[in-house]
C-alpha cells in the first residue's frame, strides 16, 4: 500500500500492541483504500460449544474490533492513538467450524475527534456475512508502545 503503510507493519501492531490478537493468530490479510481485511485461522480452542465446533463470539468479536481499529490508520494514513467507544455487531449465522474467518472494516465518516466504522465478517464469501458490526473509535485516546514504534518506522521510511 502506498503512503509507508504495508501489512507487515499493521500485522506487528497486531501481534504487539494487542496480544489476544497476536495469541489467537489473527492475521492481516489485505490492505486497500476500501479498508482492511484480517483473518482469523480456525482453532476448535475457540469454540463456544466443544461438541459443535462453532467459534465463540468473544473470538469474533476480537477480530471485528481490530479490523475495524486498523481501518482507521488506512484512511488517516497515519498511526494515532485511537480507542473503541462503540461496537455493535448484529451475529447473522453461526460461524461454521473448520473454516477461517475473515473480517472486512472500513471507516466511512470521520470527524476530528470521533471515527465511524462498518465491517463485515465472513468464510469466503463477504456477501455471505456470518455478523455484520458498525463502531465508533475515539482519535487520539491514549497511545501505546507497538504505535510509537510503528509511527518511528513510517516516519523513517517516509524520510
Amino acid at each position: 500500500m502506498s503512503d509507508g503503510f504495508d501489512i507487515s507493519q499493521i500485522q506487528s501492531i497486531i501481534d504487539t500492541g494487542i496480544p489476544q490478537c497476536g495469541d489467537i493468530g489473527v492475521k492481516v490479510a489485505q490492505l486497500s483504500d476500501s479498508g482492511v481485511v484480517m483473518m482469523l485461522p480456525y482453532d476448535a480452542r475457540f469454540a463456544g460449544n466443544p461438541v459443535n465446533g462453532i467459534l465463540h463470539g468473544g473470538i469474533m468479536t476480537t477480530l471485528i474490533d481490530s479490523a475495524s481499529g486498523m481501518c482507521i490508520y488506512v484512511k488517516l494514513k497515519k498511526y494515532i492513538p485511537i480507542a473503541t467507544l462503540d461496537l455493535r455487531i448484529d451475529y447473522l449465522k453461526p460461524a461454521t467450524p473448520g473454516e477461517d474467518l475473515y473480517a472486512h472494516a472500513y471507516c466511512y465518516r470521520m470527524t476530528k475527534q470521533i471515527a465511524f466504522v462498518r465491517s463485515v465478517a465472513y468464510h469466503s464469501d463477504p456477501d455471505d456475512p456470518v455478523a455484520n458490526s458498525v463502531s465508533t473509535f475515539m482519535l487520539r485516546s491514549t497511545p501505546t508502545k507497538s504505535l510509537d514504534v510503528a509511527s518511528k518506522e513510517m516516519e523513517a521510511k517516509n524520510g
